[in-house]
């Protein structure tokens, strides 16, 4: 059977998000072009590669081709979740980040996990062979805007113990800097401490 490769020129959205509550979150990447809706799920620290790379691949463009780049930037213009409902497409095992200097945009492929090796030859190619994708091209705008909503996407999780830097669990969590006591979540010291009277 030969791969399915759904090419988005000019989306209009192409955004990262999640479903579930914090420490129970599945992370998607979503492509939306007019009534074309496709999501694929990922991990965590796949959504924060990509956006790192994304982000190193606009600055080498800038420099090695004066390529007019925006400034790195924290806003986010799209704050909407993800369209709903979230069909999963696939999961993500290999991912391709590339530049099309005629288009002058960066070109996102995520590829759908296999049980063997993928090829490197399939990534952002047209072969029949190999697994199925998405291939997504992104004006350097919206590329730095996919990177500033990742970064708020992925630190939108479970808050970090004050004292190691691990996330908490709604339940708490064993600190290694409290010798292993476990140390509850929202607890204030005058409520944790015994009652004196």
């Amino acid at each position: 059977m030969s791969r399915v490769i759904h090419v988005f020129r000019t989306p209009d959205r192409f955004i990262a998000g999640t479903v579930g509550q914090p420490g129970e979150r599945a992370f998607y990447l979503q492509a939306v072009q007019e009534a074309r809706v496709v999501s694929v799920l990922l991990e965590k620290q796949q959504v924060q590669v990509l956006s790192e790379r994304i982000g190193a691949l606009l600055e080498e463009v800038a420099r090695r081709f004066g390529a007019d780049i925006p400034e790195e930037t924290e806003d986010v213009g799209d704050l909407h979740p993800l369209t709903t409902p979230v069909e999963e497409e696939f999961r993500v095992g290999t991912m391709g980040l590339g530049w099309d200097s005629e288009a002058g945009a960066v070109v996102v492929e995520l590829l759908a996990a296999t049980e063997g090796e993928v090829d490197e030859s399939v990534v952002l190619d047209d072969t029949d062979e190999g697994p199925d994708a998405v291939r997504v091209f992104l004006s350097p705008e919206q590329a730095r805007e996919f990177a500033a909503r990742s970064g708020r996407v992925i630190s939108a999780g479970r808050l970090p113990c004050p004292l190691c830097g691990e996330a908490l669990d709604p339940a708490g969590h064993v600190c290694i800097r409290t010798n292993g006591y476990r140390r509850g979540v929202g607890i204030s010291p005058s409520a944790a401490a015994p009652d004196e009277s």
